[in-house]
Parts: structure tokens; sequence; C-alpha cells
């Protein structure tokens, strides 16, 4: 499967474009579970080896297969913000019917912070209100993650 990261630019008549930065191939079809979506983020990212925050949203079609790749945010060694505004602009504009958003933990606790709980709850209800569903959120810290699904954290 061809893996494809985007992004957004301002085109000369002020409008907001996506534009395809580069593309790889991976051997997945779909997501079909936390591990999986861990896997394929390491992988094409490299996030479980960054030393800053960063958060990550993959956008999903109707089979779970992933369509785009987009960075959300860059930080420091302890926070980075995900608005919601930021993610369901990409996740709109690609056309996604679902995503999954992910961000690092360098100090490699994958246990959730408050304001990553608060983060999540509010993608998740932006994702209600405008039909694209926050399919997980997932922590990396290094060889481990923690999934707000499996949890029960995301319905």
């Amino acid at each position: 499967m061809r893996i494809t990261f985007y992004d957004t630019r301002i085109s000369n008549d002020d409008t907001v474009m996506l534009v395809k930065e580069r593309a790889m191939n991976y051997a997945i079809e779909n997501i079909s579970n936390p591990s999986d979506a861990a896997t394929l983020i390491n992988k094409v990212t490299h996030l479980n080896e960054m030393a800053e925050e960063y958060g990550y949203m993959i956008a999903l079609n109707t089979k779970n297969k992933p369509i785009g790749i987009f960075l959300i945010s860059k930080g420091t060694a302890n926070y980075s913000t995900m608005n919601s505004r930021e993610v369901f602009l990409r996740a709109l504009l690609i056309g996604a019917t679902g995503i999954i958003v992910f961000h690092n933990h360098p100090s490699k606790d994958t246990f959730p912070s408050e304001s990553d709980v608060s983060t999540t709850k509010k993608l998740v209800e932006a994702g209600k209100l405008i039909g694209i569903p926050v399919m997980d959120h997932i922590i990396i810290g290094g060889k481990d993650f923690y999934s707000f699904k499996s949890e029960g954290i995301i319905d």
C-alpha cells in the first residue's frame, strides 16, 4: 500500500489547499487494531524515537485504510498541542471518514496526562459534530503504547 504524507498550505487566492509532501510503500492494507496503528506510525514517522513531543493524524477511509498522514504539531520535551480545528481541517480536506491521532512521550511513560485526556475528549466531541469519528488516540513511548480506545476512554 502507498502511504502519503500531506500538509496544508495557503494558495494565491487565500484558500487552504492540500499538498502532497511525500509517499512511501508500506505492507498494510487497513488498520484493524491499536497495535497495527502504533506499528505503522512508528515505521513511517519514527515517533517512538523522537526527543520532543509530536502529534500526528492518520486519516482513514470507510474500510480503515490509511489515506493520508499529517503532522499536526511539534512541541517540547514534555508538551505538544493538538487543536481540533487543525486536525479536522486536514481530515475534511482529504475526505476522511475516520481518524486516529497519535502523540509521543519522549519520557517513554505512556500514561496519559490530564491534558492528554482533555484533548482526547475535545477531539472526540468535535468528531461527533463533524461526522468524522476519532477511532483512537495512541500515545507512543519507546516500544510501548497506550490506546485510549483499548482503555475505554473512546467508545
